[in-house]
């Protein structure tokens, strides 16, 4: 009797090692082109609405739709220029280059174990990132805005597979049990993390929602 690799990271033969580097199913690469695209997505839209504020104070963005659900007032918080520019620019560049590897990917390409490792802090900083900007967004600031979640979950998804996928490949040293784990389970963890932050969004503005 044999078994079946889940189809979202069925190995492949450019998942083996060959000198070092491997490379990944077309389920994972499609994986990064749409997450990169999702936080694409979402960064250019909150751009195009941060240059219209910029343009006219009055201006509303359309995901503004009540006093906790507001884009504008994320938007005109300093959280919003971390870095000094607006932080949907640093998106526009950082799912870009996402894209770029999902594509080249799955023209069936190999990558040594530094690129896979580079890649993994690159998300693993996206992570972090996000994850101040949630505090921020539900303790400091007080509003939600709804591209920033779907930038966010985008973000949590291919943080938690590119991880997975550098345990499994051996480039992040991992007792057997947590490189089976990765393998048949890699949805597990960032459906866990996603569940998290709906939990402390829903009990943040519990009596707004049950209101």
């Amino acid at each position: 009797m044999t078994t079946t690799a889940p189809p979202e990271e069925a190995h492949t033969a450019a998942d083996e090692p060959e000198g070092g580097a491997v490379g990944a199913s077309r389920a994972f690469s499609w994986m990064l082109i749409i997450t990169g695209a999702a936080g694409l997505l979402a960064a250019w839209v909150i751009t195009l609405d941060k240059f219209k504020l910029l343009e006219d104070k009055n201006f509303k963005p359309g995901c503004s739709i009540n006093p906790v659900v507001s884009c504008g007032n994320i938007m005109e918080s300093d959280q919003a220029s971390a870095f000094g520019a607006p932080n949907p620019m640093i998106g526009l560049v950082a799912y870009g280059i996402v894209i770029a590897v999902g594509v080249t990917l799955l023209t069936r390409v190999t990558f040594p174990r530094w690129y896979w490792l580079t890649f993994n802090a690159g998300c693993l900083f996206g992570v972090g990132f996000c994850t101040w900007l949630q505090y921020q967004s539900l303790y400091n600031i007080g509003s939600l805005c709804l591209w920033c979640c779907l930038a966010w979950v985008a973000t949590l998804v291919m943080f938690w597979y590119v991880t997975a996928h550098n345990i499994r490949s051996g480039f992040l040293p991992a007792p057997a049990a947590v490189r089976g784990f990765a393998d048949e389970f890699p949805w597990v963890l960032p459906v866990l993390h996603v569940g998290v932050i709906g939990i402390l969004i829903l009990t943040r503005w519990w009596d707004f929602w049950t209101g």
